[in-house]
Parts: structure tokens; sequence; C-alpha cells
């Protein structure tokens, strides 16, 4: 015989977006229980590199979020400690020619003007930044306020401690609904969990959640690959990735992107991406794809060429049209909630996305305007 529970919020999905809904809905005072089909963190999450950025974002509501995020991640990272390998390293940008540095140069004053701490890097100073660095850049941009988590291990921490019920291997098959439209809860395969209020955190399942609902969300899968080194010396001190980045994560593309973003860690091996392509759920293992991963961040890195790639593995950003993530109320569906669509930049993106879910269940005005943000802002599908 199956359990019924009964709480205030029931949180779908046990990622990073979804823990941080629990947390910041449990300390609102809100009793939360947070369900999904597999373990904490076991999708995007798990196959995620754990970072916390500013320095690709343009001005506009998705950067206002991630400095939100960013001093939210650092007062969680006072509280944790080691826990959840927070490392404020920073990011350095590098721009290979004079005009791609002069595009970097435009992109980085109009992040000061909305509030990032960007520094421009001569070429003759970024090896004080980075003495392994290739020499020949035309120049660069420094980030000190990007930084890094262990994201497994955070997104397991922020469940903890936010002391909510977990109910992982329970799929949900339906959102229940009162006579009036409004949610009652989900229906799972294990039985019914009944709440007011659902926050639909379901990372690249998001749109599922959603039609379970009667409402549309056109989130998609977007693939990428992440090569992982065997332990190394720290000689990468910042995550350290080529400008044109940018541009690939802001593409509409569903074709192959790759540009070279490398990183170390505090266990020892280097982070190597990031590749982009829209294939569906395709697990496919990619040998072009790693090939170019590889040659991108040996020519950021020489040093690399002769190092090891113990593994790579692939992961799925959750990918809405417009680059932004659908947080907050849902009006079609009263008591419906979501948190998801954040792509590549969810990790990141999590605390500010809970902290405003749960100032919006608490009836309290959210600290940043979620209108760009509306979940019903997309037609529907023909």
């Amino acid at each position: 015989m199956s359990k019924r529970l009964t709480c205030d919020v029931m949180v779908v999905g046990a990622g990073m977006v979804g823990a941080a809904c629990a947390l910041y809905a449990a300390r609102a005072g809100l009793d939360t229980v947070v369900v999904d089909r597999g373990p904490v963190a076991g999708g995007t999450t798990g196959a995620g590199e754990g970072n916390l950025l500013v320095s690709d974002k343009a001005p506009g509501p998705e950067l206002d979020l991630a400095l939100l995020s960013g001093r939210l991640w650092t007062e969680l990272a006072r509280e944790a400690g080691d826990t959840v390998e927070y490392e404020p390293k920073g990011g350095v940008v590098v721009a290979e020619s004079p005009e791609g540095l002069a595009a970097l140069e435009e992109f980085a004053a109009g992040q000061r003007a909305a509030g990032v701490d960007a520094e421009s890097v001569p070429a003759d100073r970024l090896g004080e930044l980075e003495p392994y660095l290739a020499p020949g850049p035309a120049g660069g941009v420094h980030y000190p306020q990007d930084a890094q988590v262990m994201p497994a291990l955070a997104a397991a921490h922020l469940v903890r401690l936010s002391g909510a019920r977990v109910e992982t291997g329970r799929t949900v098959t339906g959102v229940l609904r009162a006579a009036d439209g409004s949610v009652r809860g989900v229906r799972t395969d294990r039985g019914d969990l009944h709440a007011p209020y659902v926050v639909n955190a379901a990372g690249t399942w998001s749109g599922e959640v959603a039609a379970l609902a009667g409402v549309h969300l056109p989130v998609l899968p977007r693939r990428g690959f992440v090569l992982v080194t065997e332990p190394l010396p720290r000689r990468i001190r910042h995550k350290v990735y080529a400008a044109d980045y940018v541009a690939d994560v802001a593409s509409d593309s569903a074709a192959l992107q790759t540009s070279p973003v490398v990183e170390g860690t505090a266990a020892g091996p280097v982070l190597i991406g990031a590749s982009r392509e829209r294939l569906g759920f395709d697990r496919t293992f990619s040998l072009p794809v790693v090939r170019a991963l590889a040659a991108g961040a040996t020519r950021l890195f020489p040093f690399l060429e002769d190092v090891r790639v113990l593994r790579s593995y692939l992961g799925f950003r959750p990918y809405l049209p417009d680059h932004l993530p659908a947080v907050g109320p849902d009006p079609r569906v009263p008591g419906l909630y979501h948190a998801c669509g954040h792509e590549g930049a969810g990790i990141g993106l999590a605390t500010g996305t809970g902290h405003l879910i749960a100032q919006a269940l608490g009836g309290k005005s959210p600290e940043l305007d979620l209108t760009p943000f509306r979940p019903d802002r997309f037609p529907e599908a023909s």
C-alpha cells in the first residue's frame, strides 16, 4: 500500500534547481517534498561542471539573476564550509584577434554598467593570471566573480540543508487538478502526493511535466560533452575560455558548436568543454566532438597535449528558445510554478531561482521582476 503524503509545496526534480527551490521554500516556512524518478543530481546536474558564471551573460534579466544567485551562493558557501567545494577562482576570457578583443571589450563594458566586475587584461599580462596559457592572444578580460562548486555534492547538501522529505525513484505520471483547474499535487507510479503548490524543476524533462498539467513549455535537450583529465598539480588557476564561447551559448542553431573552455579543479583533474548540439536525448558517443574539444583545449594550454584524458561524459542542457529560464507562477494553472529551462547555467542560477520561487510562493513581491521569465510567453504548439 503506497503512502499518502501531504505538504505545502511539491518540488518535481531533485537536481540543483529543485534542491534550491526546496531549500528556500523550507526557509520560508513551507513544508516541502521533493520527488524525482532518479537520485538526487541524477540528471543534468550530475553531468555539469558546477559553473557559477557572470562572465558569459549580457546585461539583462539573466545577468540580474546571475548576480543575485552569486550573492546567495557566497552566503551558502560560508554556511557550508568545504561541503560543496565552493571555489571563487574567477574567470578569464581570451580573445585571439584584435577584432575579437574589441568585441569582448564592448561586451564587458555593458556588463560593468550592470554591476559586473570585469577587468581588462592586455596581452602581456595574461601570463600573470595564467602562466601556462599559449602565447598569442590579443588580450582578455578577468571576471573575479566567476566561481565553481562540485554540483552533485552541492545539490545533495542543499537538499539536506532544506530538511525536505525526498521521494526518489518515484516517477510523476500526472498533475492533480481540482474542479476549478488549480493543482492539488501530483500522481506518481507509487501513489498520489498532495500539495496546493507544485514546482516544476524537472530540468530537460520540464516540458513533459508541464504537459502533464495541460500547458505548453518548449524545453528541449541541448547535448554537451566534457573531458576529464588525470589529476594534475594546479596549473590552470581560473575558468578560461575563448571569447567565441559567449556567442555559442547565445546561438539558436541546432548544429554542433564547440569552443574551448578549460578549468582546473580542487581535486586535480582538468575539465574540458564545451560543445552544444540539439539531437534530442541521443547518448551516442561522438569521437569528432571529443577531438574538437581536445584540440581547442591544447590551443589554449599546449601542455595538455601530454596529459591523459581519463574519461568523457555527456549531459543535456534544458534549452528554451529565447535562452531565458521559466521562473515563477503559471497563470494558466493556479498553483503551478516553473523553475526550469536554464540551459547550461542552472547550477549558477539555482540559488536565485529558488529564492524568487519561495518569495512568490509566500505571497511576497519577488526581488527581481519575473515578467521576462513568464512560463506562458511562448506561443502554443500548433
